[in-house]
């Protein structure tokens, strides 16, 4: 009776080191930064893993979300002073804002059909400017207004939008926060998501990129929670320096550009579409001058025209301010403007935003 008692007991014991010393190994892999890679869009890639609610609720504990700390604005809150580009020579500056005139840009490529009829809108966008700005700028010649589409963008800080309202006074289009790092779901992108479609206005979503988690892990964040749907504005990769966030992280350039690259090519992959980069002037100056130039830009330039804030760099939308006002919401809102006439913009919203701009000014 004994000896089976005593070789039970010694099983059983080397039965819990077992499962001990597993547990400690899963742990330690746990712990292994993950090695992301970059691959092109036309390679074929594995189905999307839902991430788990356990798993975003553990990453909820371990890192505070983007959007703790309640901020005025849906995108970058301050403008910095601008600053020259290094691989241009002097005599290369762009003329004054007040002598430039705002050129509308060609497309590339020829308008693709549709998958579906276009919506009513595209044939005819709202041209009447009807928004009021809190900080006024005088662009001069340069002016927003001279160029024909206008947009917001907007998060779960415009509270209840009124978007008939907002489509009234010049709306043609919203960017609506969806989520940020890999387990935040803005509250309100749901409802403003239908509610912007339901008003007219052409929709699309952006992501807040969190440098302290990895790019594959935020991309099927974003797929999980933003519908893939005919009609819809490309998908936008918001990415600056938020001095609000929990994550004070700041990646070398190499990195920087690594971990997007991972992320849009996911994106383009599942959307169809090429992501579109939205930035601001102190993240451009230290990591994207002379990158992504295949890529359509959303450039935050709120005191003086993108020509002078980012020489060079073409772009696609300009958000000329971060005090705009309107009858939609309460409080102020972000304004935006299309670089292209109502033609060009008819032919690029009607396929999807497949098209790139060529010029810039």
């Amino acid at each position: 009776m004994r000896l089976p008692g005593v070789i039970s007991f010694v099983i059983a014991s080397l039965c819990l080191a077992g499962c001990s010393s597993t547990s400690g190994m899963d742990a330690l892999d746990m712990q292994k930064p993950s090695n992301e890679t970059t691959s092109s869009v036309v390679r074929p890639s594995a189905p999307v893993a839902s991430v788990s609610t356990a798993k975003a609720s553990n990453a909820r504990r371990r890192a505070a979300p983007v959007d703790d700390a309640p901020r005025p604005f849906s995108l970058a809150e301050e403008e910095t002073v601008a600053f020259p580009a290094p691989d241009l020579p002097v005599t290369a500056e762009p003329p004054a804002a007040e002598e430039a005139v705002i050129e509308p840009a060609a497309l590339v490529s020829p308008p693709k059909l549709l998958s579906r009829a276009a919506p009513p809108m595209l044939a005819g966008p709202v041209t009447r400017y009807g928004f009021r700005d809190a900080k006024p700028i005088d662009f001069g010649r340069s002016s927003p207004r001279h160029l024909a589409v206008h947009g917001v963008d907007v998060s779960r800080w415009q509270g209840d939008v009124n978007w008939q309202k907002l489509r009234a006074q010049g709306a043609n289009f919203a960017y609506i926060k969806a989520t940020d790092g890999g387990d935040h779901l803005d509250p309100m992108f749901m409802k403003n998501w239908r509610n912007a479609d339901a008003a007219g206005l052409k929709r699309g979503a952006y992501h807040f990129f969190y440098w302290c988690r990895t790019a594959g892990e935020q991309a099927d964040w974003f797929i999980r929670n933003v519908p893939k749907v005919d009609g819809a504005l490309p998908p936008v990769i918001d990415v600056e320096w938020n001095g609000d966030s929990s994550c004070q992280r700041r990646p070398s350039r190499e990195k920087v550009l690594e971990k997007m690259q991972v992320f849009m090519d996911k994106l383009e992959r599942h959307y169809g579409q090429r992501p579109i980069i939205y930035t601001s002037p102190d993240f451009y100056r230290d990591n994207l001058q002379g990158a992504f130039l295949d890529y359509p830009f959303w450039l935050r330039a709120v005191a003086r025209h993108p020509s002078k804030v980012y020489p060079g760099r073409k772009w696609l939308f300009w958000q000329y301010s971060g005090s705009g006002l309107s009858h939609g919401v309460t409080g102020r809102i972000d304004l935006n403007v299309f670089h292209g006439d109502e033609r060009q913009w008819r032919a690029w919203a009607g396929a999807g935003g497949r098209q790139m701009m060529a010029d810039a000014d």
